[in-house]
């Protein structure tokens, strides 16, 4: 059983904040042991200590794994788990800054970028088009016919939905952006 139980909410591109929050934790004295979606973080108590955490996203090819681990072990990296897609590591802060991290270059790190994009940013898209936007439609055609209540309710729930996403979207481009901005200038 976990010493300490919090919850964070980050969003798919909000990985760097996570990692520091993660390091912070480690210098309090507060080890990550697993995470839970919707952000429920287990934390066992340890020596305070500066432990550098970094994530990296749908990098194993399938049947792949264990190579994937196998170099960042080679490289001082413990492996923690998989969660939504993301690979935890983390590793004893080093005198090296470049020691620190798990990219070689700004086009790996441009590369992950990438694939939160096409693998997480793109499916809810889809879903928002395919899914949210119809149903606003459809509530909002019952709404007019017939005054329906229910339809009311569905159609004010979808437009919060709707509304969510749209944030969410906005958010997530966002950060994309300057994501890969500031990895093109590096």
């Amino acid at each position: 059983m976990a010493d300490r139980v919090l919850l964070r909410y980050w969003t798919i591109t909000d990985y760097e904040e996570e990692e520091q929050f993660l390091r912070e934790m480690h210098r309090e004295g507060w080890k990550l042991q697993k995470f839970w979606i919707p952000g429920i973080y287990f934390f066992d108590k340890c020596i305070p200590q500066d432990v550098v955490y970094r994530l990296d996203f749908g990098q194993a090819e399938k049947g792949m794994k264990m190579e994937y681990l196998a170099l960042y072990r080679d490289f001082g990296w413990e492996y923690l788990f998989d969660v939504n897609g993301f690979s935890y590591f983390r590793k004893p802060a080093g005198a090296e800054e470049e020691d620190m991290e798990i990219f070689s270059d700004n086009e790996s790190r441009i590369e992950m970028v990438s694939r939160v994009f096409k693998y997480r940013m793109i499916p809810l898209l889809l879903i928002f088009f395919i899914c949210v936007i119809p149903q606003i439609c459809i509530q909002s055609f019952f709404w007019v016919e017939r005054g329906s209540v229910y339809a009311r309710g569905f159609t004010i729930a979808f437009s919060i939905l709707a509304f969510l996403y749209l944030c969410l979207f906005v958010h997530c481009g966002k950060k994309i952006h300057r994501l890969r901005k500031k990895y093109q200038k590096k």
